[in-house]
């Protein structure tokens, strides 16, 4: 159900996605659609888990305002992502190993982008905000499934699956390239409490009762081919 949802949404925002061009007074502004792909590295900043960053991948589509006149662009942007974390468990209550349980998290986001111009349209400062669906936390391995999450005296690895599925994110970066190809760095931080959803399902939170809070961290490095 959350796979189909999720191609549902990409589905919707590809509709918006388009290529025109236009005048106003003596400048030419140009709309120009763009493709890419690229690595990530996630993380779920967190005071109540030790997390192990996790590698993954993003692709995505852009539309972009090319404004010859004014010092930004601006973009219209889709992009979806696999992404991995670790959270350290154990086998045992009374287990002194540590052991990363991985997870895997599908993202979706839709961003509003400023570019603004260190290098005219060569270099450029991106900021702006993102709206992001994502998946629940997926296991990687069933076989970790009951170990006993650090800190906690019950709660188990499966009990994390279950988190919040639409979030607000914010992101900058960078981008450099000539003609139609261009390469982007992006940072990405979730601004709401992605793990809120689990204060909400009656855990057993012995050994470490205070509310459950993380915000995501994802860093992205991409290459993208423009139209």
């Amino acid at each position: 159900m959350q796979k189909k949802q999720l191609i549902l949404l990409v589905a919707i925002c590809i509709g918006f996605v388009t290529m025109s061009f236009g005048q106003k007074g003596n400048y030419r502004i140009q709309n120009g659609f763009g493709i890419y792909g690229g690595i990530t590295q996630y993380d779920i900043l967190t005071d109540n888990f030790t997390t192990k960053k996790g590698n993954g991948w993003q692709a995505g589509a852009s539309a972009t305002v090319d404004i010859p006149h004014k010092w930004y662009n601006v973009s219209y942007t889709i992009q979806l992502s696999e992404n991995n974390v670790g959270i350290a468990a154990r086998p045992l209550v009374l287990s002194p190993g540590e052991e990363f349980v991985d997870y895997k998290i599908f993202t979706a986001q839709i961003a509003l982008l400023m570019h603004v111009k260190l290098i005219q349209s060569f270099l450029t400062i991106d900021v702006g905000p993102m709206i992001q669906y994502n998946s629940d936390m997926e296991i990687k391995d069933k076989a970790y499934e009951t170990y006993i999450i650090n800190s906690y005296t019950n709660l188990i690895a499966k009990d994390l699956r279950d988190i919040s599925n639409f979030n607000v994110d914010g992101a900058i970066g960078a981008s450099a390239g000539f003609g139609f190809f261009r390469l982007k760095a992006q940072y990405i931080y979730g601004f709401t409490n992605m793990l809120n959803k689990l204060n909400n399902n009656n855990l057993d939170l012995s050994g470490n009762d205070k509310k459950i809070k993380g915000n995501q961290s994802m860093l992205a490095f991409t290459a993208m081919i423009t139209f």
